[in-house]
């Protein structure tokens, strides 16, 4: 099921949410400590009772993996803490594994927690679970959707249009064509699956279809580019790299590296680097690593496609808290709200990298 791109983000939805008990912060997996003394040691955290003399919510941000991405959108979170009355939780996986990551989940909702805002790392197959969770708290997505669940709505970019972002990318370095290998962690996610489609079809030729998928075997040959195939590391990025220098051997002919996850082009640069074909064989990237962007403005990659991860964290936060005050005007029709991809190239990396720093720098 693909996003309804054509619908105006306008308010609209009925949810009920009851907050039935005060809830405290605590870490996640219980260590035996009272609440109120893993409290005390979170730093920066607000106090254990608001103005009102009440208990702040505790809502919680669930990322898919541990990545420099989602620093970005932890510090995203923190500021709506600072400006919402509400208790930050930002879980992250260890490994982009369901079992780590419904774990995670399932801690949160037996230790109290108010909201969930999840990245689901296989929504098809955990749509059960999902609706259970959602059947006990709010619950949104954020990242990559997990639509037909009982999710409330998600707030991210199209990953489809992202996609496309990326080919037109390797159209500007390959004007004339050429044979293009793609990297991405894992196509269970919605986001994932989506964002590989916009690439092919751009580079095939073809109008928007976000619905159908290539498979992920053979080669897919058009007019004028021939994309090699997709390599697939789990969420690692030494798997990456191992497969991009793999990819070098088995395809010497190769004109283009295309990554489509936060690691995968740091991980293609350093097999590059290694195999002293940096410059020769263009590389196309996505999201912010500093790395990637450094490579931009030294002329070692093409350019990025960025998504807004401090706006992912800041606006979950926003609307679950908007939310449990009962208020569901933050509810759009669509039950998505678009933080649109962008585009970096040498042209704006430099306004494009201070901006970050000062996001990351609180």
């Amino acid at each position: 099921m693909a996003i309804d791109r054509s619908r105006a983000i306008t308010a609209g939805g009925v949810l009920a949410i009851l907050c039935a008990i005060p809830l405290v912060f605590i870490s996640g997996c219980s260590d035996g400590k009272p609440p109120s003394s893993e409290r005390a040691d979170r730093e920066g955290q607000v106090d254990a009772t608001n103005k009102n003399g009440q208990t702040p919510p505790r809502i919680a941000f669930v990322t898919n993996q541990i990545a420099d991405f989602w620093n970005i959108a932890k510090a995203g979170c923190e500021d709506a803490q600072k400006d919402f009355d509400i208790v930050v939780d930002v879980r992250m996986p260890t490994e982009a594994e369901v079992t780590e990551q419904k774990r995670i989940v399932e801690d949160l909702v037996t230790s109290g927690v108010d909201a969930i805002a999840i990245s689901p790392l296989d929504a098809a197959n955990q749509k059960e679970w999902l609706n259970g969770i959602a059947a006990k708290v709010p619950l949104i997505t954020h990242d990559s959707d997990a639509p037909g669940t009982d999710r409330i709505m998600y707030i991210g970019m199209d990953n489809y249009l992202a996609g496309r972002k990326v080919g037109e990318l390797v159209e500007q370095a390959l004007p004339d064509g050429g044979e293009v290998m793609l990297f991405i962690g894992r196509l269970e996610q919605d986001n994932s699956q989506l964002r590989r489609q916009g690439v092919i079809d751009v580079l095939l030729g073809r109008d928007s279809r976000p619905d159908s998928y290539d498979p992920v075997e053979g080669v897919l040959k058009g007019d004028k580019y021939t994309i090699l195939g997709t390599q697939l590391d789990q969420g690692k990025q030494e798997r990456c790299k191992e497969k991009a220098a793999d990819s070098l051997n088995a395809h010497p002919e190769m004109d283009a590296m295309v990554c489509l996850f936060e690691y995968n082009p740091p991980a293609c640069y350093q097999a590059l680097k290694q195999a002293g074909k940096l410059g020769q064989i263009k590389l196309i990237g996505f999201d912010e690593n500093e790395l990637t962007l450094q490579a931009i403005k030294d002329g070692d990659c093409v350019g990025t496609v960025v998504q807004n991860p401090y706006r992912y964290g800041y606006e979950s936060m926003k609307v679950l808290d908007t939310l449990l005050k009962g208020d569901r005007s933050v509810i759009p029709d669509s039950k998505f709200i678009d933080i649109e991809a962008r585009t970096i190239t040498k042209d704006n990396v430099d306004s494009f990298w201070d901006d970050l720093k000062a996001k990351k720098s609180g």
